[in-house]
C-alpha cells in the first residue's frame, strides 16, 4: 500500500484506517495538551496524570464529532466545493453551536467524582460553579473542536483538490491522445470534403436520395473533425449532430424503422463534451435495429432543466440476445471513462438489458460554471416521429 493509495483510495478499509489514524493522532495530542493545561495546575496545584487524562479524552473528543463529521460530509462537499459559501458559514455556525452544547452537557452533567478513572477531571470540575463550567465548555469547544475540524477539513480539501488535479491531468492526457488519433485520421480533410461535394453534385442529378445521405454524412464528418477537437461544445450543436445521424439512418432504413425522438431547444445556454452521446445512439442501430428483421424500433427522449440534462434511449432487440460487454463494446466503455473524468460525482448512467428491449438512462448535472437556461426555453422542444 503506497502513501498515495492510502490518501486517495475510496476503498472502505483505507477509509476506516484514515479515520482511525486521525483520531489516534488527534486524541494523543489532545491528551498531552490537557495534561499540560496551566488552568488545571492553577486550580489543583499539580498537573494531571497522563494515562487518566488519555482515558478522559474520550469524553472531550465525543462532542467534536458533532462538528467534524457534518463539516466533512455536508458543509464541504455540498457547499464549499460548490462555492456556496454563505450557506456553508450558516451550517458551520449551526454545527458549532451543537458541539458547544454537547461540551457543556458533558462537563456539567457527567458525575466526574463517582467514576474512579476520571479522577483527573474531578480534581477541579466538581468544585467549579456553573458559570465556570460553561466557560470551560466554551474553551474546550473553541480549542478542541475548531482545531480538530481545521485539521480534518484541511486534509479533506487537500484530498479533494489533489484528486481534481489528477483527474484534470488524466483528462488532458486523454484529450491529447484523442487529438493525436484525430490528426492521424485526418488524411487531407479538405480533399475529402471536396470529393464529397463533387459526389453530392453528381448524385443530385442521378439519385436525390443518395445526395441527401451524402449531405448528412458530410455534416457529421465536419462536426467530428471541427468540433471533436474542442473540450466543450454547445449542447444544441451536439444534439443537432445526433439529428443529422438519425436522419442518415432514417434514409437507410426507409419505412422499415419506427423511430421517435424528442430533443429540447436549449438556445446554446449549456455546454457538453463533444461526441459524448453519439456512441449510445449508434449502439441503438448497431445492436438493435440492424439485428431485428420485423418491426425495428428506437425511442430517444432528451430533457433539460435548469441544472440537469438527461437522455433516455430505448431500442428493440431480438429475444434471448444478451447485450453484455460485447454488445456495448469499447465505445460505451470509453464514454463511461469520459463521464468519470468530465463529470465526477455529477452524472448517473444506467444501462439495462432486458428480454426484448435495451435501455440507457444518462443524467448529467451541470457545474457552476455553466450558464443557466432562460425560463422560457425550458419547455420548448423539437419533436420528430418517423414510422
Amino acid at each position: 500500500m503506497s502513501v498515495r493509495e492510502f490518501i486517495l483510495s475510496d476503498k472502505r478499509e483505507y477509509h476506516l484506517l484514515r479515520h482511525l489514524l486521525f483520531w489516534i493522532l488527534w486524541g494523543g495530542f489532545f491528551s498531552i495538551t490537557r495534561t499540560l493545561n496551566p488552568y488545571v495546575y492553577m486550580t489543583t496545584g499539580r498537573f494531571p496524570d497522563y494515562f487518566k487524562s488519555a482515558a478522559e479524552t474520550f469524553f472531550f473528543l465525543l462532542p467534536q464529532t458533532f462538528l467534524i463529521y457534518p463539516v466533512l460530509y455536508l458543509v464541504l462537499p455540498k457547499y464549499v466545493f460548490k462555492q456556496r459559501y454563505f450557506h456553508a458559514i450558516l451550517w458551520f455556525i449551526f454545527f458549532y453551536v451543537v458541539a458547544l452544547c454537547a461540551h457543556a452537557i458533558i462537563l456539567m452533567y457527567i458525575p466526574w467524582d463517582k467514576i474512579p478513572w476520571l479522577s483527573n477531571a474531578k480534581l477541579f470540575l466538581t468544585t467549579l460553579p456553573f458559570q465556570e463550567k460553561f466557560f470551560l465548555a466554551y474553551l474546550a469547544s473553541m480549542q478542541g473542536s475548531i482545531t480538530g475540524v481545521s485539521l480534518a477539513a484541511s486534509f479533506k480539501m487537500f484530498k479533494h483538490f489533489y484528486s481534481k488535479s489528477l483527474r484534470n491531468q488524466e483528462l488532458q492526457r486523454e484529450n491529447s491522445a484523442a487529438q493525436l488519433r484525430l490528426l492521424m485520421a485526418q488524411v487531407h480533410p479538405h480533399f475529402m470534403f471536396n470529393t464529397l461535394n463533387n459526389i453530392y453534385s453528381q448524385a443530385q442529378v442521378e439519385s436525390p436520395k443518395s445526395a441527401k445521405m451524402i449531405m448528412e454524412l458530410s455534416n457529421i464528418l465536419r462536426y467530428i473533425l471541427d468540433e471533436g477537437k474542442k473540450d466543450w461544445v454547445p449542447l444544441d450543436n451536439e444534439l443537432q449532430m445526433i439529428v443529422d445521424y438519425l436522419n442518415l439512418e432514417k434514409i437507410r432504413y426507409d419505412k422499415k424503422l419506427d423511430l421517435h425522438y424528442s430533443f429540447p431547444k436549449t438556445g446554446n445556454d449549456h455546454n457538453i463534451a463533444p461526441l459524448l452521446l453519439l456512441p449510445f445512439v449508434e449502439n441503438c442501430f448497431k445492436h438493435g435495429a440492424s439485428k431485428m428483421i420485423d418491426h425495428p424500433w428506437i425511442n430517444i427522449k432528451a430533457e433539460l432543466t435548469q441544472e440537469t440534462f438527461s437522455i433516455k434511449l430505448r431500442n428493440g432487440k431480438k429475444n434471448k440476445v444478451s447485450a453484455g460487454k460485447e454488445r456495448m463494446g469499447t465505445g460505451i466503455e470509453n464514454v463511461r471513462r469520459r463521464l468519470a473524468l468530465l463529470y465526477p460525482g455529477r452524472h448517473t448512467l444506467e444501462i439495462r438489458d432486458e428480454e426484448d428491449v435495451f435501455m440507457v438512462n444518462l443524467q448529467i448535472v451541470f457545474g457552476s460554471a455553466d450558464a443557466t437556461v432562460p425560463e422560457n426555453n425550458l419547455n420548448s422542444e423539437l419533436e420528430y416521429e418517423f414510422t
